[in-house]
């Protein structure tokens, strides 16, 4: 396939809002031809603005390696010479968009004198070779990590991570290696090593995904072991600990007719062997709780039905970049059985169901619904049975303000002793200490203001910022026979910061939070400063 590229010399948003009337898909014959594919490639800074047109923003691009062409072309779903159609862009751009090295990606058609569909194919860059420094607070603990990140080897998407990092669980050496495109294949494989001070871990696999509506087939292998100390906790302190082998392997096919009147229908089959070893620690300081040990070893048949619906919008859980939000109807099941003859140590039926449905739109309102439930049924009953419900409501005021809502309840049926349900600073309860509260139920509902303003600090990074009321509550057993102190509530203010020039789609947090529930040993104020994937 062959491509023509030049320089970008307008920013995405403008080059998109350049489109004459020819180029809406809706105005090109139905057996048009794509003609010429251009790729406009930008740097990291645009040096024909004058705020980003200076030493500082000329070395970075010079020492830059803008991704090539090779790495972009082989993601597009279309080539020269084929029937144009217009949902293949837009999941093109989906597919680009998913990359950590792209801020943006928008993909523009023009018909020419000729009849023919061009395209333009516009990507800016970021920079991908990022210290790793992070020094955050949560719950009352801190977390320190340290270390580099390449998301963007050689300009050919390849991923390199090493780092060390500490927090209230363990310290921590690792390092990492993924490429989410293996030649021209849409297999995709991950590597990851880390020296611990509780163990080590490793995981691997070689996947290929159904990696866009149309794909027919799918399969791959994942290995994965863990070695470690694990802690119960009562009212932010560990309580109790046991330390955990876990041994897993799964392998998978896939296939499907593709899409087909706007659905796609995906069968999978597999295989998974997972043990979990459990003993005490060695040269323990809290009290043992022990887990059963668990062997599962079962064959699997899944099935997916999704409906080919999406919306692109902006200011949501990003700032100033678009965002893809899926709004259809997906189905998913998935049923396998565990038999001693097998290998397994126990007969069950292991069964995970999913679903979801959006409503409205996300320039003005919308609600995204979301369900899991998963577990086990064996001789005695269920196991480990968990229904999750999730809702998030988006409410556009304006442009720059957005109220947001989200309600996540979740109900256990005898919960594995290693899975325990926890609400506290480290799971939306920004005002208590991580892990505050455990049960085998659990609520959360979150309400938040946000602001997403026009400073723009060194054309670095976007600055934003939010007013929000948390209020939960967990229900049912605790563990260790912990007190349950009913509904925990907290009000709080925060800053976001939000990068454009890294290769990070992570959210600098900031938040003071003020707890007006829960026991007199919680400090009345909590500051927290966090890394999150949204606003």
């Amino acid at each position: 396939m062959m491509f023509r590229s030049k320089a970008m010399l307008l920013p995405l948003w403008l080059a998109a809002a350049a489109a004459v009337a020819d180029d809406d898909p809706e105005a090109i014959p139905a057996d048009a031809r794509v003609g010429r594919v251009v790729l406009a490639r930008d740097n990291v800074f645009d040096l024909s603005d004058p705020e980003t047109d200076g030493t500082f923003y000329r070395f970075f691009n010079h020492f830059h390696i803008v991704t090539r062409e090779g790495t972009i072309e082989k993601q597009l779903l279309f080539a020269p010479g084929e029937r144009f159609d217009p949902r293949l862009l837009e999941e093109s751009e989906r597919v680009l968009r998913r990359n950590k090295y792209f801020f943006d990606a928008a993909i523009t058609p023009a018909l020419n004198d000729a009849g023919e569909v061009d395209v333009t194919v516009n990507t800016r860059d970021v920079w991908t070779l990022v210290p790793e420094v992070q020094l955050t607070r949560s719950g009352g603990e801190n977390t320190t990590v340290l270390g580099v990140e390449e998301s963007n080897l050689f300009g050919y998407g390849h991923r390199v991570l090493l780092t060390w990092s500490e927090n209230v669980d363990r310290r921590s050496t690792a390092f990492e290696y993924s490429n989410p495109q293996i030649g021209t294949s849409w297999f995709r494989t991950r590597l990851r090593v880390a020296d611990n001070s509780d163990g080590d871990t490793l995981l691997f696999n070689l996947v290929k995904p159904f990696h866009v509506l149309d794909a027919r087939r799918a399969g791959g292998f994942t290995v994965f072991e863990n070695d470690r100390r694990q802690a119960l906790y009562n009212l932010g302190e560990e309580a109790a600990e046991y330390r955990q082998d876990r041994r897993r392997f799964s392998a998978f096919a896939g296939l499907s007719k593709g899409l087909t009147g706007g659905w796609v229908r995906r069968w999978t089959a597999g295989v998974v062997y997972d043990d979990n070893d459990f003993s005490d620690v060695p040269e323990p300081i809290l009290p043992q709780a022990i887990p059963a040990d668990r062997r599962l070893v079962y064959p699997f048949l899944g099935v997916e039905l999704l409906e080919d619906r999406f919306q692109k919008s902006a200011n949501r859980n990003q700032m100033e970049r678009s965002e893809d939000f899926y709004m259809g109807t997906r189905l998913s099941a998935t049923l396998g059985w565990s038999d001693t003859s097998f290998d397994a140590d126990r007969d069950a039926l292991v069964y995970s169901l999913s679903g979801n449905l959006g409503f409205g739109t996300l320039d003005k309102r919308a609600l995204l619904l979301s369900a899991v439930a998963s577990g086990r049924h064996e001789d005695e009953g269920a196991a480990n049975a968990t229904l999750s419900v999730d809702a998030r409501y988006y409410s556009s005021n304006t442009d720059k303000q957005l109220f947001f809502a989200v309600l996540n309840a979740t109900v256990g049926d005898n919960l594995d002793l290693d899975n325990p349900l926890e609400i506290g600073g480290d799971t939306g309860l920004r005002g208590y200490p991580l892990r505050y509260q455990s049960g085998d139920s659990r609520l959360l509902l979150t309400l938040e203001q946000r602001y997403f303003t026009d400073w723009y600090p060194f054309s670095l990074f976007r600055v934003g910022g939010a007013v929000f009321l948390d209020t939960g509550r967990v229900w049912g057993r605790d563990p260790l026979g912990g007190p349950n102190l009913g509904w925990l509530t907290d009000l709080g203010f925060g800053f976001r910061f939000a990068p454009t020039r890294l290769g990070t789609r992570k959210i600098v947090h900031l938040d003071i939070a003020f707890p007006l529930d829960g026991d007199p040993t919680i400090d009345s104020v909590q500051v927290l400063l966090e890394l999150k994937q949204s606003f």
